[in-house]
């Protein structure tokens, strides 16, 4: 019998990082509903079945193991992450917090033990949001917070989410029916690499997380007039690019003199018709603005709208600003951060509590219950990189530290 391992959920990470678990030859690109990710969620189904899990597919195509407690009737101890990635990826983010909580589930059907409530381990199909243009439509679905017209969007090929479920079994309209009701999560557990510096930093392979920033992201579509580079005067050019790169630097300055924990974002850029030799007619781009408070990040939000529309106006184009997605901070439930605290404690580090930028599945598991996240050190701080690198020895402290809040929680439900 192989134990139970951080060590082994790393290596199955390295594992779906090739072919044929990316739908990309010489690098990490995992979409949702493509047939690397259907590949991913039968391997991955398959080890939750070797772990001692039912498991099964909802309607949205998140993959769900569960293992039965002493009550069937009690509410679950949820813990997942994304099986997704971003184009160019590393082989971590997302699928490590899934391998962890199979190993979580394997240790525990390895001793023979039952906990009071069931422990379920998702894999969420979409967190990225790199297929179709909004992030978390799996545990969206699951929370039941969808967001309007998610059955409708469309990906760069111009499959729509209806079609890409249909080739799993699927259809937009069962959407509905991934949700869960309210009471079913006792809780919810997310293991996540950091992707950011700051436990590496400290010398620390763990830290509990206190929330998650409040994030806001937009696209914004700048209109000018193309033109031909050699017989338009510059005093006579509408060009949306050069509108178009005036305000990513005026983004960039709002964001910088805020001098906080405030952080904005151009990530993406379409230029058309994209020619050479022709002026720009239209520019497509995204912004994303990230605080630990809603209100800072929306006071950030309004003065960068009010410098875009000044330079629109200066360089007589037309802009337009719509709304991606629009998510509220998320706070980490007290009681859980405390019993995490003394989880990561019992593996010889001291606790460390630190905010994440970065946006999780554990935002939108907040509409069901409490949550709480575990951040594992990454190397450099790197990720959404191919150098995205965790330690082994690493991976097994959070293994620990997973198991020992498992058992703290069930102790604080034995005689629930």
């Amino acid at each position: 019998m192989v134990i139970a391992s951080g060590a082994r959920a790393a290596a199955r990470c390295l594992e779906l990082s090739r072919a044929p678990y990316s739908d990309a030859p010489d690098r990490l690109f995992r979409g949702w509903l493509t047939p690397a990710y259907r590949a991913t969620i039968e391997r991955v189904g398959g080890w939750m079945e070797e772990a001692g899990m039912t498991v099964r597919r909802d309607a949205a195509i998140n993959l769900i193991g569960r293992y039965e407690g002493q009550r069937p009737d009690a509410p679950a101890l949820v813990i997942g992450s994304h099986l997704d990635s971003v184009r160019d990826a590393g082989a971590y983010d997302g699928p490590l917090g899934v391998m962890l909580g199979i190993e979580c589930v394997a240790a525990l059907h390895a001793e023979g033990r039952r906990l009071p409530f069931a422990i379920e381990v998702i894999g969420f199909g979409d967190e990225e949001g790199s297929r179709f243009p909004a992030a978390m439509l799996g545990s969206r679905a699951v929370a039941g917070t969808l967001p309007p017209g998610a059955a409708d969007m469309a990906d760069a090929e111009g499959i729509g989410v209806d079609g890409a479920l249909r080739e799993f079994g699927s259809r937009a309209e069962a959407l509905a029916t991934a949700a869960r009701a309210p009471g079913m999560m006792l809780a919810y557990l997310e293991a996540h690499i950091e992707q950011g510096p700051v436990l590496e930093a400290e010398g620390l392979a763990l830290g509990n997380v206190t929330g998650i920033a409040a994030q806001l992201r937009l696209e914004v579509t700048v209109t000018g007039v193309a033109g031909h580079a050699g017989t338009v005067t510059m005093s006579l050019r509408r060009d949306a690019l050069a509108a178009a790169a005036r305000m990513v630097a005026a983004i960039e300055d709002i964001a910088r003199a805020d001098a906080s924990e405030l952080v904005a974002t151009v990530g993406r850029m379409a230029v058309a018709p994209g020619a050479a030799n022709v002026i720009a007619g239209e520019v497509r781009f995204t912004v994303d603005i990230r605080a630990g408070t809603t209100e800072r990040r929306d006071r950030a939000a309004a003065a960068i709208g009010e410098a875009m529309q000044a330079i629109a106006r200066e360089r007589d184009v037309a802009l337009a600003v719509a709304t991606i997605h629009d998510l509220a901070p998320t706070p980490c439930d007290p009681r859980l951060m405390d019993l995490l605290d003394t989880a990561i404690q019992a593996t010889g580090q001291p606790a460390r509590r630190l905010m994440s930028g970065a946006g999780h599945d554990a935002m939108a598991m907040a509409a069901l219950g409490p949550v709480a996240m575990l951040f594992l050190r990454c190397a450099g701080g790197v990720s959404h990189h191919p150098a995205e690198h965790v330690d082994p020895a690493d991976a097994d402290a959070a293994l620990v530290a997973m198991r020992g809040f498992i058992d703290l929680l069930g102790e604080d439900h034995r005689d629930a």
